[in-house]
């Protein structure tokens, strides 16, 4: 019973964790190049542009195209 409780509350930490991830995208102010990252930018030479958090990695590739404009 122990047995099963344990593995239970296991499979629910991991689903949480990963249900609780957020994307940002982000802009280098010296270059213009942009990326999608995992944590906050606190960094002075990282800018975060378009929405404030994205829930998929996805949805932050789609939205990179209309919110960066990337020097070329």
């Amino acid at each position: 019973m122990l047995k099963k409780l344990t593995l239970a509350m296991t499979a629910l930490g991991l689903l949480m964790s990963t249900a609780s991830a957020e994307y940002y995208i982000v802009q280098e102010q010296a270059t213009k190049k942009c990326k999608v990252v995992e944590t906050r930018p606190t960094e002075t030479t990282w800018v975060q542009v378009g929405p404030m958090a994205l829930k998929t990695q996805g949805e932050a590739q789609k939205q990179i195209k209309t919110v960066c404009v990337e020097k070329k």
